[in-house]
């Protein structure tokens, strides 16, 4: 059987998309692998250190497991791009090149994702469009737009099947964030238990669009599984879930931590998400893969809490 590789495993979405799609198409289907040693959550399957980098490891580990299909999650996200924009450039365009060339030969569907941040100041913010003004105005977003436009090209000059979508802030317990300016909305779940309180980086009305993990897996992989004849959008997908401030989720959390204590001290990240939009316009993906949400913000939060008390509160 031909088998998967996904790319960027250990980290917060390749965690659980790993997870899941070895529980729909086998473990020993399904190769891990990363820059680092494999994490406790995807030890029980084939794992691979990778430097992605490397296209000649890749091209290995690629013959070793006869792989048919790459899912390349690996990235330097928006806060820590910021802080080493060449670094960030250089991986997240280098990585998606070694990946799109090898998929003209040798690989049957590659996903890639890109992010809200490919939308800057001058993008409509309310319900943005699919297809808009796009002058993204950090490095991550320049990198997401440019590799928006590669994966285009590469569908139409080499036929290679690689699909996209526009992730906004994802937001799951299974591992811990990545260095993203959305990130607020998984750790503020971690200190809600573990420290009663939390310093926000943001300021408490900025409103950004974001997504419960199990969403965000399931729409990964419908739109990996969906017929390639109905897919319309060869760059990336807008796609959607909720959107909410800090405030809001705040107030969410204080309804079963009624102490809670919030503090608001904005630093760098206010910049970045004042450039992202406050929603996102999804028909496009509704319409051609069926896409739609299960998570708003009062059932994530519910589902955040059942969990990481259950993780968290033995460490007290």
């Amino acid at each position: 059987m031909k088998k998967i590789l996904v790319i960027g495993a250990c980290g917060q979405l390749g965690t659980e998309l790993t997870l899941k799609l070895r529980d729909l198409f086998g473990v020993e289907n399904v190769i891990a692998s990363d820059l680092r040693e494999a994490v406790d959550l995807i030890k029980d399957g084939p794992y691979e250190q990778l430097d992605v980098m490397d296209k000649s490891r890749l091209d290995e580990v690629i013959s070793t497991h006869n792989i048919d299909q790459i899912y390349h999650l690996a990235a330097i996200l928006s806060a820590r791009g910021e802080q080493n924009p060449m670094l960030a450039w250089d991986l997240n365009m280098t990585s998606l090149l070694n990946v799109l060339e090898t998929g003209r030969d040798r690989i049957s569907k590659i996903y890639w994702p890109s992010s809200i941040a490919v939308f800057g100041p001058d993008t409509p913010m309310v319900q943005t469009p699919q297809t808009t003004v796009m002058n993204p105005n950090t490095v991550y977003g320049i990198s997401k737009l440019a590799g928006e436009r590669w994966c285009e090209y590469y569908f139409q000059k080499y036929k290679v099947d690689v699909r996209s979508m526009r992730y906004p802030g994802l937001i799951g317990y299974k591992a811990k964030p990545g260095g993203g300016t959305t990130d607020y909305a998984v750790d503020i779940f971690w200190k809600a238990i573990l420290d009663n309180s939390y310093e926000c980086f943001l300021k408490p009305d900025t409103l950004l669009p974001m997504m419960y993990m199990d969403d965000a897996v399931k729409a990964t992989i419908d739109l990996m599984q969906a017929d390639p004849t109905a897919l319309k959008v060869r760059s990336s997908y807008n796609i959607s879930a909720m959107s909410f401030s800090p405030d809001m989720i705040y107030r969410e959390i204080c309804k079963r931590y009624p102490d809670f204590q919030i503090e608001y001290n904005p630093d760098f990240r206010q910049q970045i998400a004042d450039s992202w939009p406050d929603s996102i316009a999804d028909d496009q993906a509704r319409e051609d893969w069926n896409w739609s949400p299960s998570f708003d913000l009062a059932k994530m939060t519910e589902t955040m809490l059942d969990n990481l008390e259950v993780q968290l509160v033995s460490t007290k």
